[in-house]
Formats: C-alpha cells, structure tokens, sequence
C-alpha cells in the first residue's frame, strides 16, 4: 500500500499458511493454523484474509438478526494455502473491513437499550452495510430523550413564542449541483432490496437502477441469502414494490445485478461517472437505507483513493471481498451496502459497500454498528465491468497472474511463496508471473506506478484490470529490484 493508504485498513494478518494468490482460498473459522504466512492467489478468486487495520471495517450490508461479527483485513486467521489452479473460492474472511450490511436486530441500531422503532426486521443477517461501530446508540437514545422532555416543556409554557417564516408561493428551486438537487434526480431510481433465503433468514440493503431493461446494481452480499431459491423484492421511493431475480453475481468483486420482473417501461438510470477522474477532498454523495430507514442521503468528501479492503460479514462461511476502494466520510450504516456514491454532480462514482470499526462490535452479537466516518465504495469503473459482464454470461471473470502470494503484513510487499496451496507450485508452470521470469521468493513492490505493501494489495489492484491487460511489476530478488512486464491471464466463477 502506498504511504498515502497507510492506516488502519489493512493491518497485518497473523502467521498462517500461504493462499494462491491466483484464487484465495477458503479457511475455517478460528485460531489461525500453524506454519508460515498466509498467502492468496492473485486475482483469480480472493485469497485468504489479509492483514488489515487495526480498526474493523464492515459490510454496509442488510439489516437483520444475528448479525455475524464484521471482519476485515487483520485479526481474521487465514486458511491453508490453495494452488493457483486448484484455489478454493472465496478466502478466509478478513477482520477488518466488514460489509456495511448492519447488525442483528438485538437492542437496535444504538445500542443495548434503545429499541429502534424501524419496520420488524427479517430473522438471519442485519442490514446490508458492513457495520463497524456499535458504540454511540446509547448517547442517542439518551439524546431524543432529553429533545422530548425540553419540547414538552416548552409546549406547556405559557410564555413561549412561535416564529413562522413567511409563506411562499410555489416550490422552492434548488440550484443544480446542490445536494437537495442531486437526491432529488438520484432517489426516483434509487431501490431498497429485501434479499430472504428459502429458511427465512435474510436483510434490506440498496441498489439502484444500471439500465432501462430493468437492472439493478448491488453488492453480493446484499442478495446472498436470495441466491439459491429465495425471494427478492426491490422497492422504490414512490412506495412500487417488485419481485426481482438474480442474473449474476461476484463474491470477490462483491458486485451482483438483479433483474426486475415486470419491470416499468419509465425507468431512468443513474448516470454513471468517471471514477479514476475522482480527487482527495472531491463532495460525495450516498443513498441507501441506513438501519432500515429507506432513502437516506448522507454528505461527505472523498477522504482518500486506492484503499487495499478485504470485507467480510465475519460469518464461519464467510467468504472475503477485496477492493482498491474510494474511502468516504459521508455517512454509511447497516443498510447502506449497494447504494450509490454520488459526485457533486449526480453522476455514480462507486457502490457503497463496507465501513470501518472501532472495536469488538462490528456486526457481531446482538447490537449494530454505526459510521465512524470511515466508510469504502468500489470504484464504479470496476464495478460497471462486472455488472456487464454478469449481464451477458452471468459468471465473474477475474484476472490472475498465477502465483501464490504471502498474505501476510511486514513482507515489504507481495512476497511468492516458497509453496503454493496443498502443496502445489507456488508459480503456475506456464502462466502469466512464470512466463514473466518470477520466482518464489520475489517480493513484488509495485505494480505500474501503484506501491504493493502487501499480498491483499497486489490482489485488490490486480482485480482494477482485466484479463489480457499488460501491466509492469517491480520486485526484489536477493537484495537487488528487478522489473517485468506480466500479461495477466483469467479465471472465471468464484468456485
């Protein structure tokens, strides 16, 4: 990771077993198995968790019950180590990064007492936002108490005076560019998802609207549960409700697409932006419905770009997402997943998808995290490649380099393992990093002009391309920096 990444997001991940850095391995839950370091595949499945930053960030994801813990880059033991070939999709789930999927239902949004008096709530995962936080719902609760009690009063005082502004006639126009005018465009075709499994289990996170044919564009984790015979429904502002499907959806890249049935003939997509022309300190705008509370607009900055994540619900069969992510202070909670990121302009500039956590809390037990400030968007130029892609043969494609790389934080880079997964090659025989002279061993440090601080680094970059893109490596080799020109090769599916 560059300098400018350096933080929390990624800290380093516990000794463990090398991962295919071509396709991450799955891992068991629990104490990370003895041996050397972690590694994944590079880009053709995700590897297994990565370090990651001391806080946890977590999907932005559905709002439910018995929300799994949020994981990300860190604390997450990573698996056994899979051969490039053979590597299980997905990784073991990092321990920091977390959807932004929200929390069980519990003690709500806010913490151990308050009860939130949000719509009753599906039984299984929470919101579709990777919660991070669970901290400052008491405060609160606390809060709309004592707003109660000083409004009461003042409504049984005899001395109190009401200042009304003057009526005007007509609506108020808001000048373009202002949020008021972006939410007003962006909402209409802005969707809240209700993802259950076929045992009932399931949550609400966001989408909205990729083209007129009746597409919608999410996170994974936001219809996971609906995947294999559930139900979808996806609801608009206006109150619509329609039954949707899934045409395809990507575990590593933690983008779906659904379809509505009977979709209406007056659709708007959301224009779609530029998301490699974003700048630090640039205003976004996010949708989404934050604990269940549909059509919520929060404002921030963009606060920094290419930021290594690897989320995760923090499930035991939790599969890992990685991403070079766009990091937002705008406001993002349980429920939030899926929605769009929004320029000063309306245009979509990345998916909301997971948020940082300041503590134990996350998604786990029976409370839900909130923002901290720290939430994370795929890119949509990433983001729209999937989703076409899904569209026409509903399968993930993802590049790979074909080597094993060390998960593991403190390497310098990207180091190759000296073994690949299940005792297979760590280099691909043939593939892309052996055609390019690579080694077990090699640490890379770069890819074009991008720093690689770490094997979930290289992995998340590595997914910014596409298959048959040539892309520059820099590595070191006994003490001495070495370069290379790799034509990346591809992988298909996320098993």
């Amino acid at each position: 990771m560059s300098t400018e990444n350096e933080g929390t997001a990624v800290p380093p991940a516990p000794s463990a077993p090398p991962v295919p850095v071509e396709s991450p391995a799955a891992s068991a839950q629990g104490a990370a198995p003895e041996g050397g370091a972690p590694t994944a595949q590079i880009p053709a499945v995700p590897p297994s968790a990565p370090g990651a930053p001391e806080q946890t960030p977590a999907y932005a994801a559905p709002m439910g019950a018995g929300a799994p813990e949020a994981h990300g880059y860190g604390s997450g033991a990573p698996g056994a180590p899979v051969s490039a070939a053979e590597a299980g999709w997905p990784p073991p789930p990092p321990a920091v990064p977390s959807y932004a999927d929200g929390g069980g239902s519990g003690a709500g949004g806010w913490g151990s007492s308050y009860e939130q008096p949000a719509p009753k709530r599906k039984n299984g995962r929470g919101g579709l936002v990777a919660a991070i936080l669970v901290a400052a719902l008491v405060a609160g609760g606390v809060g709309g108490g004592i707003g109660y009690s000083l409004a009461k009063n003042n409504d049984s005082s005899t001395d109190s005076t009401t200042v009304s502004a003057p009526s005007s006639s007509g609506d108020v126009k808001r000048a373009s560019g202002t949020v008021a005018n972006v939410a007003a465009k962006a909402l209409p075709s802005t969707v809240t998802i209700e993802a259950e499994s076929s045992s009932g289990s399931g949550g609400t996170g966001t989408g909205f609207v990729f083209d007129t044919q009746g597409h919608i564009l999410t996170n994974n984790h936001v219809v996971a549960e609906a995947v294999d015979g559930g139900k979808l429904t996806a609801t608009f502002p206006d109150g619509k409700k329609y039954d949707a499907e899934v045409v395809g959806h990507a575990q590593g890249y933690d983008v779906a697409v659904i379809k509505l049935k009977n979709a209406p003939s007056d659709l708007k997509p959301l224009t779609l932006g530029d998301s490699d022309r974003v700048a630090v300190g640039d205003s976004t705008i996010a949708i989404g419905a934050p604990f269940g509370l549909s059509n919520t607009v929060t404002t921030g900055i963009i606060s920094a770009k290419n930021r290594p994540v690897a989320s995760s619900d923090g499930s035991a069969s939790s599969k890992a997402s990685y991403m070079s992510a766009l990091q937002t202070d705008a406001s993002i909670n349980p429920g939030n997943s899926g929605g769009p990121l929004l320029d000063a302009q309306g245009a979509v500039i990345g998916i909301n998808s997971a948020i940082q956590s300041s503590g134990s809390g996350g998604l786990g037990g029976t409370s839900q995290s909130g923002s901290i400030g720290l939430g994370f968007a795929i890119p949509i130029n990433q983001a729209k490649h999937v989703a076409q892609q899904l569209i026409k043969t509903g399968k993930p494609v993802y590049p790979v380099i074909g080597a094993s790389v060390s998960l593991e934080d403190g390497t310098g880079g990207a180091k190759i393992t000296e073994q690949g997964a299940s005792g297979s090659a760590a280099v691909t025989s043939g593939g892309p990093a052996d055609k390019a002279g690579l080694k077990p061993g090699d640490v890379i440090t770069k890819l074009d002009d991008q720093v690689i601080d770490s094997g979930p680094t290289l992995i998340g970059e590595i997914w910014t391309h596409q298959p048959g893109d040539v892309v520059k490596l820099t590595y070191t080799r006994d003490g001495k920096t070495h370069t290379a020109e790799v034509t990346l090769g591809q992988r298909e599916g996320d098993s």
